[in-house]
């Protein structure tokens, strides 16, 4: 096969951290909140802005509360279960590697007695009908690590006396999400806005913030972790006045990012862009015989962690090390061209291709990679076949 000539002009499709958002320079950051506290009112109302800027452009309702949170959309997810989880039982559904470590937490180290947990290999979900949202419910919408989305949150009842736990990381920005439908909702700046790393953001509804300061957990709570206090919410978290040292820099970067999204059109842009990602992706699956989408159901297909599988008999034939030292070997062609960097698929997924199509990416430059996957498949087959000969 000829050797592509057309490269991306951002070969970065990382799924985290990913690709900053276009036109993106260190200069964005010189009015950054530096060597002063974060408590002061300079540096408060950083943060606040942060806050308010996501409510206005994601949409979240009147009532509802969002924090800065540390630990990225782990330390958010973690909090909302060490503190809310344990009042009534738990269904858990993991059909990927975050929603099973999720699973894992909450029954090695919380411990919990009532624990249904609803599991699907990669590539499907499980099966959301036999959800019970009168329980508690902790979910990925979007699974990062297989490519896997919920098509809608049908499953989930109006009048559910459960909370519903949602792990968006992967999906705020990209999808509109049904807020009505959430209790808890958390990402990171570094997935679909392409901000820097180690900050999460929570947000809670009134039924969320209702169980925070009606049930006292069995259990010690590390102190990044408390929302209350006697009894009541800490509600200068919801106001910026964040429960440890956040970076100012990180700060900057992720005003930067939502200032980016307001220009371009708001949420209406990026789920457009992420579309048009997927959709550059799916045509060129559609005529490439040795690929699918890692997504068996087309309704469950991930716009944004675009995770694809290798279908080739010669390929499937292979032990599970060699699939994954083929596509290693796959990967260090295309970032040897500088065509395209980290796509292989999580390490602890199945072995294939994993292409980040949030809306800091332009869908152009996937257009562009998609020749270049090709390339390296029969370039690393062919000389796999000559060596074997």
């Amino acid at each position: 096969m000829t050797k592509p000539t057309d490269k991306p002009n951002n070969p970065k499709f990382s799924s985290g951290p990913c690709a900053k958002r276009p036109g993106w320079t260190t200069d964005v950051l010189n009015d950054a909140w530096l060597g002063r506290s974060h408590r002061a009112a300079g540096g408060k109302a950083k943060l606040k802005e942060v806050i308010d800027r996501h409510v206005d452009l994601l949409g979240i309702p009147e009532g509802y509360r969002c924090a800065i949170v540390p630990a990225s959309d782990t330390g958010a997810v973690e909090m909302a279960m060490w503190n809310m989880l344990g009042e009534r039982g738990v269904d858990m559904l993991g059909w990927e590697s975050f929603g099973l470590d999720w699973c894992k937490d909450v029954t090695d180290q919380l411990k919990l007695d009532d624990v249904n947990i609803i599991k699907a290999d990669y590539g499907v979900l499980p099966d959301l009908t036999s959800v019970d949202t009168d329980r508690d419910v902790v979910f990925t919408w979007n699974g990062t690590t297989s490519g896997v989305k919920v098509p809608n949150a049908d499953w989930i009842k109006d009048d559910r006396k459960g909370l519903t736990i949602c792990d968006a990381t992967s999906a705020v920005f990209a999808y509109d999400l049904p807020w009505e439908k959430l209790d808890v909702v958390t990402w990171s700046w570094q997935k679909v806005l392409g901000s820097e790393a180690a900050h999460g953001m929570l947000v809670i509804s009134p039924r969320a913030a209702e169980r925070l300061q009606s049930f006292t957990p069995d259990r010690p709570l590390p102190k990044i972790f408390r929302l209350t206090k006697g009894d009541k919410l800490i509600e200068g978290a919801f106001q910026g006045a964040t429960l440890n040292t956040p970076s100012m820099i990180a700060t900057e970067d992720c005003l930067d990012a939502l200032k980016w999204v307001e220009s371009i059109g708001g949420l209406k842009a990026t789920i457009q862009r992420s579309n048009d990602s997927l959709k550059a992706v799916a045509d060129w699956v559609e005529k490439t015989d040795w690929i699918e989408f890692l997504a068996e159901d087309q309704d469950t297909v991930s716009c944004t962690s675009i995770c694809l599988k290798i279908t080739d008999p010669w390929f499937q034939q292979k032990s599970d090390d060699d699939r994954l030292a083929f596509v290693k070997g796959m990967t260090k062609m295309l970032e040897a061209e500088d065509a395209g960097y980290d796509i292989a698929s999580y390490r602890a997924a199945p072995a294939g291709i994993r292409i980040w199509g949030g809306a800091t990416v332009e869908p152009s430059d996937v257009a562009k990679l998609m020749p270049w996957i090709d390339w390296a498949y029969n370039e690393a087959k062919a000389g796999e076949t000559a060596q074997a000969a």
